[in-house]
């Protein structure tokens, strides 16, 4: 189902309005953090909708780079004081592993798909 023109005028105006309250109230520094996040989520979405289908597969084995540096990231505060912190980077090890081991099946099933019949 589509979103009416004023649906869709109502959503961002509820996303400015959250933003507001956001930078508004909240610490400075989770206003910075918020910020860089929705930016990138907006660019993100635009270049990865605008990439032909046939390319899809190849962004996917990119995505394994990012998901390395998420890896780094955790691994660096896992050993964090506070326990939340630490339960958080488990599971971002635990997911972005998953995501960089499907990443590399994925990429080599695709590169399978170009060799000679030897080899499969």
């Amino acid at each position: 189902r589509r979103l009416t023109p004023a649906g869709r005028f109502g959503l961002i105006g509820l996303g400015m309005l959250a933003v507001f309250l956001l930078v508004a109230f909240a610490p400075v520094q989770l206003a910075q953090n918020f910020t860089v996040f929705a930016l990138a989520v907006v660019i993100g979405y635009y270049v990865i909708g605008k990439v032909h289908y046939s390319l899809h597969t190849p962004l996917m084995s990119v995505t394994n780079a990012i998901s390395g540096i998420v890896v780094i990231g955790a691994l660096v505060q896992i050993g964090h004081e506070s326990t939340l912190v630490t339960v958080l980077s488990f599971v971002a090890i635990l997911l972005t592993s998953v995501n960089i081991f499907g990443g590399f099946a994925v990429t080599r099933r695709m590169l399978s798909m170009f060799s000679r019949g030897e080899s499969r």
